[in-house]
């Protein structure tokens, strides 16, 4: 919450309730919308990735659950929770290990990066981008180009592991008794079985498009509905600018933080935006907004699917806490 506290100093408040006001209400409910469906479309790109010990695919609604649940516990427990809540989730409620879950959701996270990353050099190529934009003293196509690279040497790693997991995991195993205590080694062995597992969608070149086309989709959406947050509060700013405000976004609540990524997503927001010469009470009226809105629906199917499953909110933050179930 630091962080929230340095991006409201010295920020006029009455001016961001006032410009909060007088957004677009009908656009803003729209903003909500689009946001949200992003979820169902998780859990189709999830259902491509994760699958049972042969190779078919698990039923939707379990992995739904797991998704709203994961992504509820993101926003009311600190530290990205939610990761390991929605692996813990998946495993109570299907034949899969929790460790297998995990990997998956890794994947889905190399895969987020790479799209995000190729969609924000989309806006740092358009005309529009502002030639001075700097972070830190660095340019940020510098920046972006670097993160792009980390992420696909992370992909081609898991490549390799994915395609012949045999010496990669002999190796793991060596190290791992070698530096560790033999229980906790035996238990770590263990779980890289299980972490390799879950790259098995990187073999199959159908599904590796299909995770691929998914990952298009949801970004794309995800940045229609920032796109039309800018419209409700009558930002003068190109389109594209919502693909490189959601990849600053997205790198910056990567980071484990505060439970719902509060401050880190308002000086993201407020970071991209004053590149575009948007009045930082303005910007920070549209960050808040944005954040609450969109957090509550998510919240609340979460709340919805862990009552249906008979779990309690303290079960995730224990699962969160010991690393699995």
């Amino acid at each position: 919450m630091a962080l929230l506290v340095w991006v409201l100093y010295k920020i006029d408040l009455r001016k961001v309730w006032t410009y909060a006001q007088h957004a677009n209400g009908w656009l803003l409910l729209l903003t909500v919308v689009v946001a949200t469906i992003t979820f169902p479309v998780r859990a189709i790109r999830w259902r491509l990735i994760l699958r049972d010990a042969d190779g078919r695919p698990f039923r939707w609604l379990p992995l739904w659950h797991a998704t709203t649940i994961g992504f509820m516990a993101n926003n009311l427990l600190p530290a990205r929770a939610g990761e390991v809540a929605r692996a813990y989730v998946a495993s109570r409620q299907l034949p899969v290990r929790f460790t297998t879950a995990l990997g998956s959701i890794g994947v889905e996270r190399v895969f987020d990066a790479l799209v995000m990353l190729g969609l924000m050099a989309v806006a740092i190529a358009a005309p529009s981008f502002p030639a001075h934009a700097l972070v830190r003293g660095r340019s940020l196509s510098a920046i972006a180009a670097s993160t792009a690279a980390l992420f696909a040497v992370l992909l081609l790693i898991a490549l390799l592991v994915a395609h012949r997991p045999a010496p990669w995991l002999a190796l793991f195993a060596r190290m791992a008794r070698r530096l560790l205590p033999a229980h906790v080694a035996e238990r770590v062995v263990h779980g890289a079985d299980g972490i390799v597992a879950g790259l098995a969608v990187l073999k199959s070149p159908a599904r590796f498009a299909g995770v691929v086309l998914w990952s298009l989709v949801l970004w794309v959406k995800n940045a229609a509905a920032f796109a039309i947050c800018f419209r409700a509060f009558g930002l003068d700013i190109p389109l594209e600018a919502a693909l490189l405000l959601q990849g600053i976004i997205g790198f910056g609540v990567a980071i484990p933080s505060t439970p719902g990524y509060g401050g880190v997503f308002e000086a993201a927001t407020l970071l991209t935006l004053r590149l575009y010469g948007v009045d930082s009470s303005l910007a920070i009226a549209y960050a808040l907004t944005y954040h609450l809105t969109t957090f509550i629906p998510i919240t609340l199917l979460g709340l919805w699917s862990l009552s249906r499953l008979h779990l309690r909110l303290g079960e995730l933050r224990a699962a969160a806490r010991g690393g699995s179930a």
